[in-house]
């Protein structure tokens, strides 16, 4: 499986899948990625030190994906993701984050400034629609207020192709999105170990309604595969 990339258009910016002890939610009931884990700390290290081995800092802006939040991953990971950071002049770090441990993103950015790099945190809100998104899609975000769950955030991801959505609910998605976030990426769900099925008229209205007026926005990012940033792959 590949674990870095490079994205050339965009926010142009190097991304690693690092490997985590695995997602302490684990009740979105879409979502198999906690699955990429393991419970060997020291495993962990020593894996993804060699997926940060990759890292050359040609953008100066790094992403770091592992499967949960930034939490989760071991400290010697973090320790190391700080040296990398330091070393290749990375001046913006992307991380991700469930809203549960919004209050570990302070100490976060304060760690990372101290190696002279900025953070940004991403976290998966996939729609403020409260009752889909905490009834069905069992999230985990106990507010409804958009202002409320960007508290604390930098950029969010949204989730579509799903029963029960509509083209003006997603657009609606997204406009609350842009309005409390600096940047949106859109993940179209794709078929995986859970018994969510992609709706694929619903998919096909986005494609059609809603893709062409988004495609070349440079705040948004449009997954229609969970692989397009290149990392996830098989090799």
């Amino acid at each position: 499986m590949k674990r870095y990339s490079v994205i050339n258009e965009k926010n142009p910016r190097e991304i690693v899948m690092l490997r985590s002890t695995g997602c302490s939610w684990k009740q979105c009931i879409f979502c198999d990625y906690h699955l990429d884990s393991c419970r060997d700390a020291a495993a962990n290290y020593k894996f993804n030190c060699a997926v940060l081995a990759n890292v050359t800092g040609i953008y100066k802006r790094l992403e770091v994906i592992n499967s949960g939040s930034f939490c989760e991953l071991d400290e010697q990971t973090m320790e190391e993701i700080v040296r990398v950071c330091r070393d290749k002049n990375i001046k913006y770090v992307h991380f991700e984050c469930h809203w549960l441990y919004r209050d570990r993103i302070p100490e976060l950015r304060r760690r990372f400034a101290d190696a002279g790099s900025a953070v940004l945190v991403k976290q998966g809100v996939e729609t403020f629609d409260y009752n889909f998104r905490e009834n069905v899609l069992h999230k985990g975000i106990a507010v409804s207020d958009p202002v409320q769950i960007a508290e604390g955030f930098d950029e969010c991801c949204l989730l579509f192709g799903l029963t029960g959505q509509t083209a003006d609910s997603m657009k609606e998605d997204i406009r609350i999105a842009l309005d409390c976030f600096k940047r949106v990426c859109i993940n179209i769900m794709t078929a995986n170990s859970t018994s969510v099925i992609p709706d694929s008229r619903v998919i096909n209205t986005f494609m059609v309604e809603i893709y062409p007026i988004y495609k070349n926005d440079e705040r948004v990012d449009i997954l229609i595969e969970n692989t397009d940033f290149g990392v996830g792959e098989k090799e």
